[in-house]
């Protein structure tokens, strides 16, 4: 038994020793983990900017009520975030979007249009937002500005209304909204970094040749752990 105990404290003892060994085996392969980085971070910074082609986003912004609706009344507001829900879905509709593209004779479907759209109620306003991501800035804001008139003629006719006004009109940005070159750059260089850590260790761990006398303690330990009979073990 007593043997036992001081096989069991020597596996323990040996986890202990293993942890370690990994950690200077990483420690002296640190200039290849850097390394992988570097050449990761340039091959993810070089990908993003000549194989990725930047988007740009414009928005423009309408108020949601009219002239005709006054914001004294608690009906009026809740009609005001009702009225929200159904602006988003009118700038969105077919017959708004092949609106703009025929007043700006643009060279997309219905659906390649749409799929450029984001709409969204700024947070405790009445207010809609229209967001437009174009590869081309100029044209970015076009359709932004374009939408919105649109949207809110198209408002106007359905629910024969005063024209909502166009609050904010979109102006050409002048830096791209993606790709985000930064975030790529070093998500490329840390996973490459992870990748070479990972064939490391387990290479490492496959390894089972002995090497020093250390490796040889461990080895004859372990077996004569095994070679115990199953009595003498309980």
């Amino acid at each position: 038994m007593e043997e036992l105990k001081q096989l069991g404290t020597q596996r323990e003892d040996e986890v202990e020793i293993d942890l370690g060994e990994i950690f200077h085996l990483m420690l002296s392969k640190l200039w290849l983990l850097i390394l992988c980085f570097i050449v990761g971070a340039t091959l993810a910074f070089g990908g993003t900017k000549f194989l990725v082609t930047p988007k740009y986003s414009a928005s423009s912004m309408i108020y949601i009520l009219t002239k005709t609706t006054s914001v004294t009344s608690l009906a009026d507001i809740q009609m005001g975030s009702q009225l929200t829900a159904d602006f988003e879905i009118l700038a969105t509709s077919r017959p708004v979007v092949e609106e703009v593209i025929e007043k700006l004779d643009l060279n997309y479907s219905y659906e390649q249009l749409v799929s450029m759209i984001a709409t969204d109620n700024q947070t405790d306003t009445r207010i809609l937002r229209f967001t437009v991501t174009d590869e081309n800035a100029k044209e970015a804001k076009a359709i932004a500005n374009e939408l919105a008139d649109a949207t809110a003629e198209r408002v106007a006719y359905v629910m024969a209304s005063d024209k909502p006004k166009v609050v904010e009109k979109a102006v050409v940005p002048q830096n791209p909204s993606s790709p985000n070159t930064k975030k790529n750059t070093m998500l490329g260089g840390l996973g490459l970094a992870f990748v070479a850590a990972a064939i490391i260790l387990i290479k490492y761990l496959m390894d089972d040749t002995i090497m020093t006398e250390e490796d040889i303690k461990k080895y004859l330990g372990i077996h004569m752990l095994a070679a115990i009979p199953e009595e003498k073990r309980r």
